[in-house]
């Protein structure tokens, strides 16, 4: 993997459009357990007649099918990234975006996909990119070998696929 030239590695631009294609699912099903959520909303009034006055109170709160169906859906969207980064990306080194975009993640030193684990701890390495300003998820804008700060830490690489 070492003395490849810039091009030779996924540049920027294609790496976003994976991640936007790897995301419309999970948007998708968290998107259907918000609209669940928000679609079984409840109102309730009560009102209080006096002789004088007539006073209403009216509460609203979310059904408890709604909540439920919306935190089933946060729950199903996690599996799917766990299985999408976790077990996809880390087996055969390319999420269902990347296969799309044609390139892998793998391990610098290797060339083979990281694995399970590590294509997870990568994930969450992604938070370190999202800490100063999104700047770690520009790297590959200017360095030589086209890495995010995340994949500088997991010493990864992005490659076409041939």
């Amino acid at each position: 993997m070492r003395g490849l030239p810039a091009h030779a590695y996924t540049s920027w631009v294609t790496r976003v459009l994976a991640f936007v294609v790897d995301y419309i699912p999970y948007a998708i099903i968290v998107g259907i357990g918000w609209l669940v959520l928000v679609g079984t909303e409840q109102t309730a009034c009560v009102t209080n007649i006096s002789r004088y006055t007539v006073d209403q109170v009216c509460a609203s709160g979310y059904s408890m099918f709604g909540v439920t169906t919306f935190w089933l859906a946060h729950l199903v969207g996690l599996g799917y990234v766990i299985w999408n980064y976790g077990y996809r990306q880390g087996t055969t080194g390319s999420s269902i975006g990347k296969s799309l975009m044609k390139f892998k993640v793998v391990s610098e030193n290797t060339g083979q996909p990281i694995g399970f684990g590590m294509s997870l701890v990568r994930q969450l390495a992604h938070f370190l990119d999202a800490v100063i300003f999104c700047i770690g998820y520009l790297f590959p804008l200017w360095d030589a070998k086209r890495q995010t700060f995340a994949d500088k830490i997991m010493s990864t690489v992005c490659l076409p696929v041939e």
